[in-house]
């Protein structure tokens, strides 16, 4: 069978052995991409697992016209993803230990609006973690890391309206997860 009859095989039945033979195929491929990223062979093929434990809900969604440079962005996407998101908390806890003692220090009622600020920041991230997958990620992708419509469609693999649709339900859960907890 060729790719495109296993995807349209795998979207009528979601028979995974489908998934199993194009990983068959590609584990090679995509094992080389997470090399060149990840610079390491034991990442590289938890990436690859990951990647293919992955394509068994993103071929169900995407209408995959060819498989092959379609697989090779998801690929490179998951690890830079990876990399983002690891970047990102490695910055989160230096800035946290960084800032540490600041906060410590503060007096309540000396410094009250820091306070209230960093009680509103702490009910924000409590918030972002209820949302739906989807709508968290492309929230802390374009607001918190400051990513574009097309860098975040990139990224997620979603289309470019799924993206903008993701954020405006996601702000919206937002504000009513947020007055939620303000009530």
């Amino acid at each position: 069978m060729t790719d495109d009859e296993l995807i349209k095989h795998y979207k009528l039945h979601e028979d995974k052995e489908c998934v199993g033979e194009l990983y068959k195929r590609y584990t090679g491929l995509t094992f080389a991409i997470c090399v060149k990223y990840h610079k390491d062979s034991e990442k590289a093929r938890e990436a690859v697992l990951e990647i293919f434990e992955e394509l068994l809900d993103k071929l169900l969604v995407h209408d995959v016209q060819n498989f092959r440079p379609w697989l090779h962005t998801v690929a490179r996407n998951h690890c830079l993803l990876s990399f983002r998101s690891k970047k990102h908390q490695e910055q989160f806890i230096d800035n946290y230990e960084k800032y540490q003692n600041d906060f410590m220090e503060q007096d309540k009622v000396m410094y009250p609006e820091y306070i209230i600020k960093e009680e509103n920041y702490k009910e924000l991230e409590k918030c972002i973690n209820q949302l739906k997958p989807e709508q968290r990620n492309c929230i802390e992708l374009f607001y918190l890391q400051n990513k574009s419509y097309v860098e975040t469609a990139q990224i997620t693999g979603y289309t470019m309206k799924e993206v903008k649709t993701f954020l405006q339900n996601g702000k919206r859960n937002l504000k009513i997860l947020m007055s939620e907890k303000n009530e």
